[in-house]
């Protein structure tokens, strides 16, 4: 993952492509390509080991730099910008690996509906905050997560993998997450805002602090939504 976040910020760098909205929004469709992917491994639709941490953060990176280098070329070929074509590859990879989830019957509606009502109040809290757009959009995605992640395992029965988010829910409670993840990238992103004074690596450590909790949280979400195990 590391190596993969360094790697793709050179390239942004030497490119010179800025990171915005626009380079935001036509990344989301590969987050949840790679989301989706993990989720039909464990589904059994596919084995390989690709598709496993780490492997899968190297495989959705060669695809985007790839997807991102089509693109520049079309750019140059065709005068169309480049984060069009490059969202518009992003959908092809996402209907892809959403097509095998059409056929996983049956559907938890209960979880899925449960996520949403849980979920629901952030969305008004934010809508409403004072706070930059950008800084919205992370802590969503990551609360989003965290709003999975407990409603999975209080009404569900699923478990957490990692060490820390296991004990802090073994101490707390499910829902305890939630707050402590608020309060993590709440503070994260005000120390961001404050000392960090080059735009551009402010700008593209808050994509990837979104980017984490996104692709977690939907392929969580998916998880839940086809009763699927993750391993």
């Amino acid at each position: 993952l590391l190596f993969s976040l360094y790697a793709i910020f050179k390239l942004l760098e030497r490119l010179k492509i800025s990171i915005d909205v626009r380079l935001a929004i036509a990344i989301l469709p590969y987050i949840v390509f790679g989301a989706l992917l993990r989720v039909l491994r464990d589904l059994g639709f596919f084995i390989s080991p690709l598709l496993i941490t780490p492997l899968i953060y190297l495989l959705i990176f060669f695809l985007f730099a790839l997807s991102l280098a089509i693109s520049l070329f079309i750019q140059t070929k065709l005068q169309i910008l480049f984060f069009k074509p490059l969202f518009f590859i992003g959908i092809l990879l996402f209907a892809f690996s959403l097509a095998p989830l059409t056929f996983v019957k049956p559907i938890n509606l209960d979880g899925m509906a449960a996520v949403l009502a849980l979920f629901f109040p952030w969305l008004l809290l934010f809508k409403f905050l004072r706070w930059s757009k950008e800084n919205k959009a992370v802590s969503l995605a990551q609360l989003f997560d965290g709003t999975v992640t407990s409603a999975a395992i209080s009404f569900f029965g699923y478990g957490e993998q990692h060490w820390l988010p296991a004990a802090i829910i073994s101490l707390f409670g499910p829902f305890s997450f939630i707050f402590v993840k608020l309060f993590a990238i709440v503070a994260i992103l005000i120390v961001l805002d404050k000392f960090c004074k080059e735009r551009e690596l402010k700008n593209y450590v808050k994509l990837i602090i979104g980017i984490l909790g996104m692709a977690t949280g939907i392929r969580d979400f998916a998880c839940l939504a086809t009763y699927c195990i993750p391993h």
